[in-house]
């Protein structure tokens, strides 16, 4: 029997257990889920209010408290329970002379998991441990399925993000996690409202897709018989309410980009949007430093962080620099727009940084601090001074039109606010449109539509303004030191587990049948396996010696994200064993998102030469199975059994 078999078969065998408990509490007349309980207080308000209790020490009144029961032990007149709710743990000193013999029956039929009351005095045992003692107990909820083993937790990185729910049953540090989470979102809120700024809301289903560069979710909505997009920012419904005569607003709200997911990018995500008339790019700067140090004075950290192992110092008033400095720091020359687009194009080159011929000196160089500028600061910066190609909502300086005033905040190598003073032409910004269709035209699917009802409440005259967006998910990981968004987000979008129903994809289906049938079509079939092709075996045939010298090993994968400006590169992070980790970029993305291949064993080759793909050398090569339906290529990555150590050689 396998470790995995057996692992199952207990759980089954405990989970029978556990029902026939429940089942024996309904048996006799009692209920396992009642509707009503009693509680009066929480474990950290008691523990605070006693802290000085001492053994002698007699407290005559009542608590009443609920929780879930982490720990058990004793047996006979005497048993001692851990009892955790919302706020912390406590001892309960369970006697048979305090609850009787029924309630001591009771007690010894709970199971670790149980959600249970428990109500008496407080006191402090012989061995110095605040406690409470119960003068009866009651079953709130019976756990029928058991807790993972206390001493190994709930290590698996996908089913913690997959049963959160266990998760925080299991791991304080997550429950912390989010709780600061939490109060930073509302540390945002009391800062903007202190500001006064007004909380708004706008519309999540969209039919123009604007305000970003960015592929939307589409979807469809029945009653108008419209196509929607769900939205990839606020920004152009905000700031029509600035030309409504609203001077200050802001929102807190969910965003959707159809894009890929790596540690720092979620395809639903949080931000804060906020516009602010006749204020400017300098208001913003204020406005961004001081939210997020409020956010951070909220959970209680200091000015100097740690983040992932640096010392982030937020401290001070944050400085600007162009983005051309930034960029000439990073390359070891200085460069500018009047650089020659050739020589920009070189030095892109020679960073393996993929250009297209229509990109002029400004893209060029937004390419370069992208890939190169950014990554290198530590501390928080403004970058300053975007190139009008890559900003089409924001004003451009009077003196240098090539220019937009515009930053992004950049900590830790990765962008936390992005803010402009807003363009407020309507014939300028109506161009702008006009040139994103153009790149639209050209194949990118990202650049924004033309928004002409947007054009035309700019025509009613909307005052100069500054506006920002900071991303909430990325704040909190910085001040919560959380490596992966997906360990701020409470519920993570998971590829369903083996097995499990799709019910977006069964009402997808249902729908199709239906209009098919309407339209008097056949309903589609399943699939035909006589249609699968598969490559001729032996066509071309490789001697003994030569396969021999490819060296298949079993690796581990310890990351896994996409590559940026890739839709089909995902590059791995591999233990092979070795002590040094591997790279290897796959194009498998069409077919496997990051988040589902974190932990699995794959079969790779190894001593395959560095490959250069989009500026990463690729060592080596991960093994697929390849067929096809129909003239479509159908993929499945080669996985193993996890039992297998990285680096075991395959022959």
């Amino acid at each position: 029997m396998s470790e995995q078999t057996s692992t199952e078969s207990t759980l089954n065998d405990e989970r029978a257990t556990r029902l026939a408990r429940r089942q024996a509490v309904i048996d006799a007349g009692g209920n396992p889920y009642p509707e009503h309980c009693d509680v009066t207080d929480h474990v950290a308000d008691l523990a605070e209010r006693y802290a000085n209790l001492t053994e002698d020490d007699v407290d005559g009144e009542a608590h009443c408290i609920a929780g879930r029961i982490r720990a058990k032990r004793g047996q006979g007149k005497v048993a001692f329970l851990e009892l955790q709710d919302a706020t912390d743990r406590i001892q309960l000193f369970c006697r048979i002379d305090a609850l009787g013999e029924e309630g001591m029956a009771a007690v010894r039929k709970f199971d670790l998991g149980d959600i249970i009351e428990a109500t008496g005095p407080m006191m402090r045992t012989k061995r110095g441990a605040l406690s409470l003692a119960p003068t009866s107990v009651k079953l709130l909820s019976k756990a029928v399925r058991p807790l993972p083993d206390k001493f190994h937790g709930l290590s698996d990185k996908e089913l913690r993000y997959r049963q959160r729910y266990v998760d925080l049953i299991m791991n304080d540090d997550v429950r912390e996690t989010f709780r600061k989470r939490s109060a930073i979102v509302s540390a945002f809120r009391r800062y903007m409202e202190q500001d006064q700024y007004m909380e708004v809301e706008t519309p999540i289903l969209q039919t123009i897709q604007g305000g970003a560069t960015a592929k939307p979710f589409i979807t469809h909505f029945n009653a108008l018989n419209q196509e929607c997009f769900l939205r990839i920012a606020t920004e152009l419904p905000l700031k029509r309410l600035l030309v409504g005569g609203f001077e200050r607003v802001y929102e807190i709200g969910r965003i959707f980009r159809n894009e890929g997911m790596d540690k720092t990018h979620n395809p639903e995500f949080t931000t804060m949007e906020a516009y602010r008339a006749y204020s400017d790019l300098d208001g913003m700067k204020e406005l961004a430093e001081g939210v997020i140090k409020a956010a951070n004075a909220a959970i209680g950290n200091p000015e100097q962080i740690d983040y992932q192992g640096t010392t982030i110092d937020l401290s001070g008033t944050w400085p600007s620099i162009p983005m051309t400095k930034v960029v000439s720091n990073a390359i070891g020359e200085k460069v500018d727009l009047d650089t020659p687009v050739e020589h920009l194009v070189e030095l892109c080159h020679a960073n393996k940084i993929e250009t297209k011929p229509e990109w002029g000196a400004g893209k060029l160089i937004a390419e370069l601090y992208d890939e190169l500028g950014e990554p290198s600061i530590v501390n928080p910066t403004f970058v300053a001074d975007y190139p009008v190609e890559v900003s089409p909502l924001a004003k451009r300086y009077e003196d240098e039109p090539r220019l937009t005033h515009r930053f992004e905040l950049v900590i830790a190598g990765h962008e936390y606010a992005n803010a402009f003073s807003e363009l407020n032409d309507p014939v300028d910004q109506a161009e702008r449109f006009h040139a994103e269709i153009a790149e639209r035209d050209s194949g990118d699917d990202e650049a924004m539509q033309f928004d002409a009802d947007y054009v035309r409440a700019l025509e009613y005259g909307m005052p100069p303004a500054g506006g920002i967006g900071i991303g909430i998910d990325r704040v909190v990981m910085l001040l919560t030191n959380q490596p992966m968004i997906r360990d701020v987000l409470l519920f993570p979008h998971m590829k369903p587990e083996a097995g499990a129903k799709n019910g977006a994809a069964e009402a997808k289906a249902a729908e199709e049948a239906a209009a098919a049938a309407e339209a008097g079509e056949a309903a589609p079939e399943p699939i035909d396996f006589s249609n699968v092709t598969i490559e001729p075996l032996f066509e071309d045939y490789v001697d003994f010696d030569t396969f021999s010298k490819s060296d298949f090993r079993a690796v581990k994968v310890k990351a896994c994200e996409a590559v940026k400006k890739s839709k089909k590169l995902l590059q791995f992070t591999l233990d092979d064993g070795t002590g040094t980790d591997r790279t290897i970029l796959s194009g498998i993305h069409k077919f496997y998102e990051p988040e589902e291949l974190m932990g699995k064993t794959l079969v790779a080759i190894t001593n395959l030469p560095p490959r250069a793909m989009m500026g990463i050398d690729s060592c080596g090569m991960l093994l697929s199975a390849i067929h096809e339906v129909e003239g479509e290529e159908c993929l499945n990555l080669l996985m193993v059994d996890d039992r297998i150590p990285a680096g075991a050689k395959l022959y």
